[in-house]
């Protein structure tokens, strides 16, 4: 298959024939004709996008390493560098992207522990800053008593609820972190 395939929207050959995938695998084929599917006459197979007069668009240009998923060969035409990878997040991202197909929990556990590690990381260089993270303003939590987070939340079934308990741990964590930390440092100082 030709690395460029999968974003040029054409399907890999069939490593069988049609006849043959039939008779050995039970129902296989079943919404082959587009009039079988349930999507029938509005699905479009023509995947090209209206207007567009290319089969793959000019590849971004690039310099040193981009994450990847291990099941393409290739880079997607376009992507974002708002957020170049950096430090140990960098490093725990890059594990993930390397070693595990983004089939597999272990890949996204990996991507959302770089995520924290990062927020983790910022909080604690904000406290070295001369403006360090504002808990009232930049979390919400002002919000919540003067937009009614409160009332939003009592008797409605909101899926965001399941993980609220979690919530003053995420937030409040990093602050108790550097607090400890910057603690610490100061009766070493005294000593």
């Amino acid at each position: 298959m030709p690395l460029t395939d999968p974003y040029a929207g054409r399907k890999p050959a069939l490593p069988e024939s049609v006849d043959s995938l039939r008779q050995r695998i039970p129902g296989w084929g079943a919404d082959l004709d587009p009039a079988d599917r349930p999507s029938y006459p509005r699905e479009r197979l023509d995947l090209r996008p209206e207007g567009a007069v290319w089969d793959l668009p000019e590849p971004q240009p690039h310099d040193g390493y981009r994450e990847r998923s291990i099941e393409h060969a290739d880079l997607t035409p376009v992507f974002g560098t708002a957020q170049p990878l950096h430090g140990v997040s960098g490093a725990i991202r890059r594990l993930a992207y390397e070693r595990y197909s983004e089939g597999r929990a272990a890949h996204w556990l990996l991507l959302i522990a770089g995520d924290r590690v990062d927020v983790l990381g910022s909080t604690l260089c904000s406290f070295a800053t001369r403006h360090p993270d504002n808990l009232l303003t930049e979390t919400g939590i002002k919000a919540e008593l003067t937009h009614g987070g409160l009332k939003s939340r009592l008797g409605r079934k909101r899926a965001d609820l399941v993980h609220q308990p979690l919530d003053p741990v995420i937030v409040v964590g990093p602050w108790v972190v550097g607090a400890l930390a910057g603690w610490s440092v100061v009766r070493r100082l005294r000593r």
